[in-house]
């Protein structure tokens, strides 16, 4: 365990904590957050999760620049961004897209790297760019999606003797029932 672990876990709770309540500084809090576990997934040689971090980067951006526009983008006509929900063709879309995807770039780690576990940490990147996307767009289901990716994180975090941030998922586990539940009071009709 590190200092850049225990920082970057501290600031991984602040940030969920500010996204469950819809609050905007969630987003730049995100931002640093991000970067720091770059470090300590490469330090750990879980490329997969390397990479997602750059991507979280961008998607961070354009969250934190989508939901202060309510979505649109002229911000003058801006208002408070609404979560809404999916439609089940697009819940099964974002299943089978996530499930192709995971298969392909694990298989892609497998036989390019020395990736510690390619096809566990393969499926953290494409259902975490999934359920981030979702975040960003205020959709509902992005906290499903964070349920899925932290009961597989905590387990490859703990086998690579990251406990602290096997930790740090759990958490989050916990925080993506605590977010569905909250955004699902406000939740507008399906999109």
């Amino acid at each position: 365990m590190s200092i850049w672990e225990i920082i970057g876990t501290v600031l991984g709770v602040i940030g969920v904590r500010l996204m469950i309540r819809q609050d905007l500084w969630g987003w730049p809090v995100g931002l640093v957050q991000v970067g720091i576990y770059a470090w300590v997934f490469y330090g750990a040689k879980l490329y997969s999760d390397t990479i997602l971090q750059f991507l979280f980067f961008a998607l961070q951006v354009y969250g934190w620049w989508h939901w202060a526009r309510g979505g649109t983008a002229d911000s003058a006509r801006a208002g408070e961004l609404p979560v809404t929900g999916l439609s089940s063709t697009a819940r099964v879309g974002w299943l089978v897209v996530g499930a192709g995807l995971t298969s392909a770039w694990g298989w892609g780690m497998h036989r390019l790297t020395d990736a510690a576990l390619p096809w566990w940490d393969a499926f953290i990147l494409i259902f975490s760019l999934i359920a981030q996307w979702l975040q960003a767009r205020k959709k509902m289901e992005c906290w499903l999606g964070w349920l899925l990716v932290n009961t597989v994180a905590v387990g490859v975090y703990w086998v690579k003797d990251l406990r602290l941030t096997s930790g740090l998922y759990l958490i989050f586990w916990w925080m993506s029932l605590w977010g569905w539940r909250e955004w699902r009071q406000g939740c507008k009709v399906a999109a």
